[in-house]
C-alpha cells in the first residue's frame, strides 16, 4: 500500500484542524502534516472531524506536545538520537529543524507509506534533510525493526530518545515485550515514551461508545486494537523488560499541564490512552 494509513491521515488533519476550529494559546502547532496530506476542500466536513471527536483531538495535541518536550530535555543534556517507532506522517524534522538538526532523526514506518510521505517531501520541495533517516520496515511480514535501525547509522552505544505513540494498541502483549526488551537494552541515559490504551470498562462511561467506535473502525479496515493494559500491568511489562523506575503518565496528568486555563471545554478524555515512560 502506497499510501499513508488511514490513521496517520487522521492524526495530520486533526492537528490541522486545532489551529484553524481551537482558539489560542494552541497547544501544538503543526501545519505541515496538512501540506502533506494535501486534502479535498471541506475536510473538515468528515464524520472524524465532528465535535464528536474533539475529546480524541485534544489527546493527539496533548501527546504530541509532551513527546516533543521530552525531546528537547534529552537534547539539552546530549542526546543525539530521536527514533519515532510507527512514525506516520510526524512532522518534527520539518517543524522543528533546528531542534531536529542536532540529532540524527530515525523515522521507523511500513515501506508503502513511507515512500509516499518520501515522494510528499520532495514534490513539496522540503526533501530529506541529512540529520533525517527514513528507516522502512515490513512490520507485517515480521521484518526486525532493530535490525533495520542498526543499518541506518544508529549508534547503539549512544542514548536515544524513542518514542512510539499510537501504536501499542495494535500489537500483541509478546509483540510489546520484545520491543522492550530492545530498547531497556539501549545505552544508560535513553528514554522510552510509548502509549497504551486502557481497558475499555475503565474508559469514561460518556467516552466508551467513541473508543468502541474506534475500535470498530480499526478491526473494520484490518488494524484491530489488540492489547490493552492497566497502567499497573504496563509498569510491570517495563520493569520485566529492564526498565528500573518506569513511570505512568495520565491523560489527566497531560490534560493538567496543557488545558489548563482554558475556557473553550478542549480536554484530552481520562482513563483513555496514557503514557509509559522508562529511562534507561
Amino acid at each position: 500500500m502506497d499510501e499513508p494509513e488511514n490513521t496517520a491521515v487522521r492524526v495530520a488533519l486533526w492537528r490541522a484542524l486545532h489551529l484553524q476550529v481551537d482558539p489560542p494559546p494552541h497547544v501544538f502547532v503543526d501545519a505541515v502534516g496538512l501540506q502533506l496530506v494535501a486534502p479535498e476542500d471541506g475536510w473538515q466536513n468528515r464524520p472524524d472531524m465532528s465535535p464528536f471527536t474533539r475529546p480524541f483531538r485534544a489527546s493527539i495535541l496533548a501527546r504530541a506536545r509532551f513527546v516533543e518536550e521530552l525531546v528537547e530535555k534529552a537534547t539539552a543534556a546530549g542526546v543525539a538520537q530521536y527514533v519515532i517507532l510507527g512514525a506516520g506522517l510526524d512532522t518534527f524534522a520539518q517543524r522543528r529543524a533546528e531542534l531536529a538538526s542536532r540529532l540524527t532523526v530515525f523515522e521507523i514506518d511500513q515501506p508503502g507509506p513511507q515512500a509516499w510521505k518520501r515522494r510528499r517531501l520532495v514534490e513539496l520541495g522540503l526533501g530529506v534533510p541529512p540529520f533525517l533517516r527514513l528507516v522502512p520496515v515490513d512490520f507485517e511480514s515480521g521484518e526486525d525493526w532493530w535490525q533495520r535501525l542498526a543499518a541506518s547509522d544508529f549508534e547503539p552505544a549512544k542514548p536515544a530518545v524513542v518514542a512510539s505513540t499510537g501504536v501499542s494498541m495494535y500489537l500483541t502483549k509478546e509483540a510489546i515485550s520484545a520491543m522492550l526488551r530492545e530498547i531497556a537494552a539501549l545505552a544508560p541515559g535513553t528514554t522510552l515514551a510509548m502509549t497504551f490504551m486502557l481497558p475499555l470498562e475503565l474508559a469514561d462511561a460518556e467516552l466508551r461508545p467513541a473508543i468502541e467506535r474506534a475500535a470498530a473502525g480499526a478491526r473494520a479496515s484490518g488494524t484491530p486494537f489488540v492489547s490493552f493494559f492497566t497502567p499497573g500491568e504496563m509498569l510491570a511489562l517495563a520493569r520485566d523488560a529492564g526498565f528500573k523506575e518506569p513511570r505512568h503518565v495520565s491523560a489527566a496528568t497531560l490534560a493538567e499541564l496543557y488545558f489548563s486555563g482554558r475556557t473553550d471545554g478542549l480536554r484530552p478524555p481520562d482513563n483513555s490512552e496514557e503514557f509509559l515512560v522508562a529511562t534507561v
